[in-house]
């Protein structure tokens, strides 16, 4: 953009010189004119027309370029609000179709509510109204969409070599499951919620946790992170360690790294 401005202001300079140069031109003509009168000399009368042609010009374009330079703050202005409005569609239609993808009725509402929005919308700069929030999730109907629960069976465990099992027991592990689910309900209530009903000091991580949610690895599942492990039954000490790395080997979660996170993604049954 720095580059585009920059050349911008070139080309500018170089056109406002070539007019400096024209300028000095027709004032040594006009110079020329005044000692000798345009109806004494025949030549002088063309040239003196031709002056009057080059000056209505030179007034038109300098109009034009005025009104150019005071569109383009305008223009700008336009070009960010529709960034500002691309970036909350895309994070809306993220979401949809994980959620509720049988709800066609649903899904027609909300685009025709959008539609609907968009159309009243004057295309000036100053109505134009800037979102501040980004998309929130849609709420979910009660029962639907709770992170799963895939506890271990004695058999896996016992599967298991007795290096990686070391003293785990099944009460362990699955309680361990119980508290990721904890974290991954906790995380998609702060997705869906809407700012006005978040505390102030939980906005901040509410944006960075949609932000994650809308990457490839992790879009459509539940998912927490490292740093929400706090227990009871699961903490970040070598037990917890250990719990991590047989959940792993079983196919119950997975992990990525985006950013300076660790995500933990829950994995739903086959």
């Amino acid at each position: 953009m720095e580059a585009k401005k920059a050349a911008a202001g070139t080309s500018l300079e170089s056109l406002m010189s070539s007019f400096n140069t024209r300028i000095a031109e027709l004032q040594d003509l006009v110079i020329a004119r005044n000692m000798y009168p345009a109806t004494s000399v025949t030549d002088l009368s063309a040239v003196d027309a031709a002056l009057k042609g080059m000056e209505l010009q030179l007034h038109s374009i300098k109009d034009r370029l005025r009104d150019e330079t005071l569109a383009i703050p305008k223009a700008k202005k336009i070009i960010d609000a529709s960034l500002r409005q691309q970036k909350k569609l895309q994070s809306m239609s993220v979401y949809a179709p994980s959620y509720f993808p049988e709800r066609t009725t649903t899904i027609l509402e909300t685009n025709r509510c959008l539609m609907s929005e968009f159309s009243k919308q004057d295309l000036g700069v100053g109505s134009l109204k800037l979102e501040e929030e980004p998309a929130a999730l849609p709420k979910e109907k009660k029962g639907r969409g709770s992170p799963p629960l895939w506890h271990i069976t004695a058999n896996e465990l016992d599967s298991l070599s007795s290096y990686m099992r070391g003293r785990l027991t099944l009460e362990k592990v699955n309680a361990a499951i119980n508290d990721m689910a904890t974290y991954a309900e906790a995380n998609a209530h702060l997705i869906s919620a809407p700012k006005k009903k978040l505390a102030e000091n939980h906005w901040e991580k509410a944006l960075e946790l949609r932000d994650i949610a809308m990457t490839d690895a992790v879009k459509g599942k539940h998912f927490f992170l490292e740093n929400d492990i706090k227990g009871p039954a699961l903490k970040l000490d070598n037990t917890g360690k250990a719990i991590l790395t047989v959940l792993r080997h079983l196919g119950r979660i997975s992990e990525t790294r985006i950013g300076h996170h660790r995500v933990i993604i829950l994995l739903k049954p086959q």
